[in-house]
């Protein structure tokens, strides 16, 4: 075996994420919401972009597209159709991940494949849902890599997923044709000095998320000790807000059960009828 792979593979995990600057960058990432009124300068937002554009991509056809908020006005709007969250507003740079099916067949049609399809007696297909689920695992890949890129630079992030809500505002707000969706949202800024107090928000066991060969579906005590550590010493049932009797009560009247819910859910059914 190669000396130095032997010489790394006997360094403790910890001590290797020291070392290893891409792994130390990503172990310490954490949603920053708070940001210090320093402009992020152009060429550092261009390399946080071209970051973005060099991430894996379906086939190489990046079906996405970035858009970014420079109008403060649209920035206030977000702050209200995407679930009352003002530090939008506040963010010196705000990106918009589109999954973006519409530019590939925009080439289609202008290159004559419906022509094409005539011609070979086949139908001409238009994106189905699956078109759209690949094109956002190609903004999400992106998104992901900007934010990681970012963080590198000292620039901390927070995502927006409630930018999938009230589909026919940010359709409006932002001239979205009917085969492009907003999959995410991304704010980024320099931290205040205060963000980083505090420990980093914990994960769960890895013998959770991890399977091999085949799924696990869990039971009820696999959920007890995978969410124990979310409990703090002296928390009771009788702690838990909105009449919640247990944790799993707390997190379904807080995310899955709410209104920003059930917005997101027809949101969503309404970009998806349109992709059909």
């Amino acid at each position: 075996m190669n000396e130095k792979l032997v010489k790394i593979m006997t360094i403790p995990p910890q001590e290797f994420n020291d070392r290893n600057e891409t792994l130390r960058v990503i172990h310490k990432r954490r949603s920053v919401r708070a940001y210090a009124s320093t402009p992020i300068p152009e060429e550092i937002k261009n390399q946080i972009i071209h970051a973005a554009m060099r991430a894996p991509t379906a086939g190489n056809l990046m079906l996405y597209s970035i858009l970014e908020v420079r109008d403060q006005n649209k920035k206030a709007q977000l702050v209200k159709t995407c679930d009352n969250q003002p530090f939008i507003a506040k963010a010196p740079l705000v990106l918009i991940f589109l999954a973006d099916q519409q530019r590939m067949y925009d080439f289609y049609t202008t290159s004559g494949v419906p022509s094409l399809c005539d011609q070979k007696g086949v139908e001409f297909r238009t994106p189905a849902a699956s078109d759209l689920l690949l094109a956002s695992c190609d903004a999400l890949i992106a998104a992901q890599t900007a934010v990681i890129a970012a963080e590198s630079l000292g620039i901390g992030s927070c995502y927006i997923g409630d930018v999938m809500e009230n589909i026919e505002t940010h359709r409006a707000m932002f001239n979205l044709p009917p085969w492009v969706f907003p999959t995410t949202m991304v704010c980024f800024g320099y931290p205040k000095k205060e963000t980083f107090s505090g420990n980093l928000n914990t994960r769960f066991n890895q013998k959770y998320i991890h399977f091999v060969d085949s799924y696990r579906q869990l039971q009820k005590p696999d959920f007890q000790e995978m969410y124990d550590h979310q409990m703090t010493p002296g928390f009771h049932a009788g702690d838990f807000p909105l009449g919640a009797a247990n944790l799993a009560h707390l997190y379904y009247l807080r995310k899955t059960g709410s209104e920003f819910s059930e917005e997101m859910a027809r949101s969503v059914k309404v970009a998806l009828d349109s992709w059909k």
